[in-house]
């Protein structure tokens, strides 16, 4: 049994020993800072932060940067800004705002509803910001609302993959019955001006009285700044619509350990993962409270579908046509790819039951298909990463995350990477405006060949296990872990194509498209994030293949034009005696010789980052 926590705190779920950083992130500092940082940015040069960098016309041309949406790629002086706490950070905007309405929130009364408001946190069990409504709601004995907003424009501007759009509606109508169980209403209505979501959610809040809003916070640039804006206009009210205040309650839900919470020593934030993770557990260890199951909320009071009854049963939405599936396509991956919580729950537990005990020793083998695939779950919210970190733990022989299994030790940690992205994503923002980690790298002349792209997309590339990798994502919207590093690295270094070309494909093909996990694994693989590792680090795709498909079942699984290939001639079949075969069933020869291909990218890396622009 899972142990219950009480409704989690309004401040972040703040752990008892919590220290105060002195980190970007601390939100007990973020009104002072931000008002030091625009100080200090008046006094910049508006040339060296607020123009484009030199090569932006490459990320618009190449669809990297959509204009419809975004400015123009941000000079490396302006990212150099973010670092020297020269610009505010979108998540210290929002605290901010907490900072600035925090005594007007606490001090609103409960009028006639109180509205949890679902993103990417669709389930019941174990949601923060759904227990506080919960039980803000039922100590003031009035109806609990839930609303769900499809917004389109949203996205296509971060690029949601159509299949995940689909795994998101089926899990909404899952959701919407689970609600139903406990008189819930869930609305779920259509905006299709991103701009407008906010307005049209403070109208829907007037329409019920309601007067406060839930959600749970989310980390990337565009969320976190409509999060401050939406918080201070609500709070203020609208006179002329006789729109009375409302209190916007936004709490950490997706992590275990807030991003910001964690900091070294010195007071900085973390860059590198190791240090961060021995932190992680520390704190994790010290705070058992963040890893309790938040209360389930309760039944709705009877009034509910009396007051709010056209609420009840509310239409789910087709996926837009820019979003949509084919017929054939969304039958595959309902099978493939069952909708909701309850799902989750089950694929959770049947890999703690089954897998996780040799989870450590066989993750890199494509081929054993023995990862939990729950990435798919925690990327549209549909299971909490406390749950999986609390199964992990009590399958275990010790409570400690860092004892026990290395098996399963190795699994909490590739969880903790999730946090981990997430935390760079929030202290190092300009991350999520298309820009490296290191700055300076975006001054790499990338190539830009489309037919080599498009060979890379479709698996066509002649190297066998990179091909099979990409075969697998058209297939299943799914890409084995092992698989996704060797096509990034193949991309990024062999071909030396954009490595934000490869971002965007993943996230507009992957089920489990999560932009900060997204992110730093193309970051990782392409040398320009993280990772303390040198850019001179190039997987080689050959002694990869060998080394995670020795036997080649991955490649036969997904290249049937191979199957025939016996031996090592699977990897490598038109210089190791099985031209004839690869020929005949079509497969490419390879279209680069790894050999000169890592030159050439170890020769520009160095030539860029040594270039000032």
């Amino acid at each position: 049994m899972a142990t219950k926590r009480k409704t989690p705190s309004l401040n972040g779920n703040a752990s008892k020993k919590a220290k105060v950083s002195s980190s970007p992130s601390s939100s007990s500092s973020s009104s002072a800072k931000a008002k030091a940082a625009a100080t200090t940015t008046s006094n910049v040069s508006p040339a060296s932060i607020n123009q484009p960098h030199p090569l932006y016309k490459d990320a618009e041309e190449h669809g990297i940067v959509l204009r419809q949406y975004y400015p123009h790629e941000m000079s490396n002086a302006r990212a150099a800004a973010y670092n020297a706490n020269t610009l505010p950070r979108p998540i210290e905007q929002l605290h901010d705002a907490q900072h600035a309405t925090a005594a007007a929130r606490k001090a609103l009364p409960v009028r006639g509803a109180v509205v949890h408001w679902f993103k990417m946190d669709l389930r019941v069990r174990d949601n923060s910001s759904l227990s506080l409504a919960a039980a803000k709601a039922r100590e003031a004995g009035v109806p609990l609302i839930a609303l769900y907003i499809v917004s389109p424009q949203d996205w296509e501007a971060h690029l949601t993959a159509a299949i995940r759009v689909d795994f998101m509606l089926r899990t909404v109508k899952v959701l919407q019955a689970d609600l139903d169980k406990l008189d819930i209403p869930l609305h779920v209505e259509v905006v299709e001006r991103r701009k407008e979501v906010p307005g049209r959610i403070a109208q829907l809040l007037k329409e019920w009285d309601a007067s406060h809003l839930f959600a749970n916070m989310e980390y990337e640039v565009d969320e976190l700044r409509r999060e401050a804006k939406m918080m201070k206009e609500l709070m203020e009210g609208d006179n002329n619509s006789c729109r009375q205040p409302v209190a916007y309650e936004v709490v950490h839900d997706t992590c275990v350990v807030p991003p910001g919470r964690l900091h070294t020593g010195a007071g900085k934030q973390y860059a590198v993962y190791s240090p961060w993770f021995r932190s992680w557990i520390a704190h994790a260890h010290e705070n058992l409270e963040l890893l309790e199951e938040c209360d389930m909320p309760a039944r709705n009071p009877e009034s509910a579908r009396k007051r709010f009854g056209k609420l009840f049963g509310s239409p789910i939405p087709e996926a837009p046509k820019s979003k949509s599936l084919k017929t054939e396509d969304a039958e595959k991956y309902a099978a493939l790819w069952p909708a909701g919580e309850h799902e989750a729950y089950k694929r959770l537990g049947k890999f703690v039951k089954e897998k996780i005990e040799s989870y450590g020793s066989t993750r890199n083998f494509p081929a054993h298909n023995n990862t939990s695939s729950l990435s798919v779950h925690l990327a549209s919210g549909t299971i909490s990463a406390r749950a999986c970190i609390r199964a992990a733990r009590d399958r275990n022989s010790t409570k400690k995350l860092d004892g026990g299994s290395q098996e399963i030790k190795t699994w909490i940690s590739e969880v903790a990477w999730r946090d981990f992205y997430k935390h760079v994503l929030v202290n190092w923002p300009y991350v999520c405006m298309n820009k490296p980690f290191k700055p300076e790298y975006s001054n790499i002349k990338w190539s830009y060949d489309r037919e080599q792209f498009a060979a890379w997309t479709q698996g066509r590339t002649g190297f066998p296990i990179v091909d099979a990798a990409m075969r697998q994502v058209q297939h299943m919207g799914y890409m084995h872990n092992r698989c996704r590093m060797i096509a990034a690295s193949f991309l990024a270094k062999d071909l030396l194509i954009d490595w934000r070309m490869g971002e965007r494909f993943f996230m507009e093909n992957l089920i489990d498209g999560d932009f900060a996990s997204n992110n730093g694994g193309w970051g990782f693989a392409a040398s320009v994030g993280v990772d303390p590792q040198p850019y001179f680090r190039v997987f080689n795709p050959l002694l990869q293949s060998e080394k995670f498909d020795a036997e080649g079942d991955y490649i036969r699984k997904w290249i049937p034009e191979l199957r025939e290939i016996t031996g090592e001639a699977i990897h490598d079949p038109y210089n190791r005696g099985a031209a004839a075969i690869a020929s005949k069933g079509g497969y490419p020869k390879p279209i680069v010789e790894h050999k000169n291909c890592r030159e050439r990218a170890l020769a520009e890396y160095k030539k860029g980052i040594s270039t000032p622009m």
